[in-house]
């Protein structure tokens, strides 16, 4: 009897999904870690939200200094846009070369990403190391101080994300492409994707709007 109930309970369920469903088991720790990185991404962006609205309610109160239109070199932010627009390419490069495990691409994928955001730091310091020296500080203005905390707060993040791609390659370089390393490595590649997505919206907000008016 027993062998027949076991027998009609097979062909009731072929695939034992009443069985799956009831033991489904604990989610990857892939899918774990990126949901919980989402969920890190998302307050990110939410902070990056507020510093947009400021800007927004704050660009035109110059208090009788400098506007955008003056003080924005264009030339420097379309190199810098083309740079962390590019440097988006190769850390996907660099992703893929993870996940194929191979070594010499992703060293190249990331070595020239992290030349690439060194580059967009760079004309971004010296853009505001230039507007200090010529009194346009934070404290000149409302706009100014706008401007600099967005402007900032994303070099920050780019700062940081540099210094994240350099412990990656040091990671790869000591223990392989461990699974542990290649989660590390998905998490950086979406903060870094969404790093070049909030400066699509700053170069559109501050530098186009902006710098036309």
């Amino acid at each position: 009897m027993a062998m027949t109930a076991t027998l009609e309970h097979a062909h009731a369920d072929p695939h034992h999904i009443g069985r799956v469903s009831e033991n489904p088991g604990p989610a990857p720790k892939r899918i774990v870690t990126a949901y919980g990185f989402w969920i890190f991404l998302l307050s990110d962006i939410v902070m990056f939200s507020c510093f947009f609205a400021a800007y927004a309610v704050l660009s035109d109160q110059t208090a009788g200094g400098p506007k955008g239109s003056e003080i924005f070199d264009q030339r420097n932010v379309a190199i810098e846009t083309v740079c962390l627009l590019l440097s988006s390419f190769t850390c996907g490069m660099a992703s893929i070369a993870a996940d194929v495990r191979n070594r010499l691409w992703f060293y190249l994928g990331m070595a020239v990403t992290c030349v690439l955001g060194l580059i967009f730091l760079a004309i971004e310091f010296n853009e505001f190391a230039d507007l200090v020296a010529r009194g346009y500080g934070p404290s000149r203005s409302a706009f100014l101080t706008a401007f600099f905390s967005l402007v900032g707060c994303h070099g920050l993040h780019v700062s940081a994300g540099v210094l994240w791609l350099l412990t990656m390659m040091a990671q790869v370089f000591a223990k392989g492409f461990r699974a542990d390393v290649l989660r590390r490595m998905m998490c950086f590649a979406l903060f870094w994707h969404a790093l070049d997505i909030i400066w699509v919206g700053v170069f559109s907000v501050v530098y186009l709007l902006g710098g036309g008016t």
